[in-house]
């Protein structure tokens, strides 16, 4: 495993981090509901494999990710860096409204008794003291950008967050908070070979500041796993089947990039995700890979992806390939 310092703090994390959405089961992700033993044999296999990174929300399975991950983490917390998320919540308490799903309304709020609050419930479900970053799910134009970097410093002041960062957001919104006495660690936001116009847009903005990026679906819901993954299909709530690849003719134009990708996998004796993060890594040098996994198996198999290096041509070509499909904007 690679090791590197998350933005400006003093944080080592692992280049590879793990993505625990799905670990949140519900209507989203409907074909799994995960147990506390999964959820530790899941820690089990990071350690193993050198991964000390994990991503949550409070909104993932509205609370059940951290709980789970509260358990799984009990007489070993101090062997992970934790991050969660503010500003989605569920508490009926104001805030600009989100999402209605499973019976709850999420709001969208960074006032500051709102991130307070988020970290103060995050800390209560996770079973700890201290959270090591945290970032704001979704950056709000609605509430003032200096009160919202106010309450994340004090907290840092506090002890109880080491660091923090932006998710869904635009590099305006980085500057934003830098500008008014913010320490942005990282950025949290949607890249991958078949979307990759936002992140490419960012990271020219992280430079600067030594701010991380932080990149999910990379592998697309699964969609970009293999060619079979292609034949699966999904209940109209799960997320997977929002995405445009499950668009009939999008997903014959995926189905002919794969017949590209795949003597390109064969030479390297590789699987397709890993195949995919290795392109990934090599888009920007300050890159975190955040990857959603629910099975030890996927952990092993994700690790390896930092051994594979492809060759300029050959991310050349893995782009060639995906750029019939790819969009500009996708908003899950």
């Amino acid at each position: 495993m690679r090791y590197r310092t998350l933005g400006n703090s003093d944080l080592a994390v692992s280049a590879i981090a793990l993505g625990t959405w799905g670990l949140g089961g519900g209507s989203v992700w409907s074909d799994h509901d995960s147990t506390e033993a999964e959820a530790r044999n899941l820690l089990d296999a990071c350690r193993d494999h050198g991964i000390n990174y994990i991503d949550t929300a409070p909104v993932y399975g509205t609370g059940e990710s951290e709980r789970l991950l509260g358990e799984a983490l009990k007489g070993r917390r101090h062997d992970f860096v934790l991050q969660t998320k503010c500003s989605l919540n569920w508490r009926n308490e104001g805030g600009n409204f989100h999402y209605s799903r499973d019976g709850y309304t999420v709001n969208n709020d960074t006032r500051p008794t709102a991130i307070v609050r988020d970290v103060e419930d995050s800390l209560r479900r996770m079973q700890t003291d201290y959270l090591d970053s945290v970032i704001v799910h979704y950056v709000c134009k609605g509430f003032p950008v200096s009160d919202t970097v106010e309450a994340l410093e004090r907290l840092k002041e506090q002890g109880k967050i080491r660091a923090y960062g932006l998710s869904n957001s635009r590099p305006s919104d980085l500057e934003d908070y830098q500008a008014n006495g913010g320490h942005v660690d990282l950025v949290q936001e949607f890249f991958s070979i078949l979307s990759p116009f936002h992140g490419r847009e960012y990271f020219t903005a992280c430079k600067p500041h030594g701010t991380t990026f932080q990149t999910y679906g990379v592998l697309e819901e699964g969609f970009l796993t293999s060619p079979a993954f292609l034949d699966r299909t999904f209940v109209k709530t799960d997320i997977r089947s929002r995405i445009p690849w499950v668009q009939p003719e999008v997903k014959a134009g995926l189905r002919r990039a794969f017949e590209t990708w795949e003597p390109i996998r064969a030479a390297h004796g590789c699987s397709f995700s890993q195949l995919f993060e290795a392109w990934a890594l090599a888009q920007y040098k300050n890159m975190s890979l955040l990857v959603g996994m629910r099975k030890p198996a996927n952990v092993a198999d994700n690790a390896a992806c930092l051994d594979l290096v492809l060759s300029p041509s050959e991310l050349a070509d893995m782009e060639e390939a995906a750029r019939p499909i790819q969009v500009e904007v996708l908003d899950k």
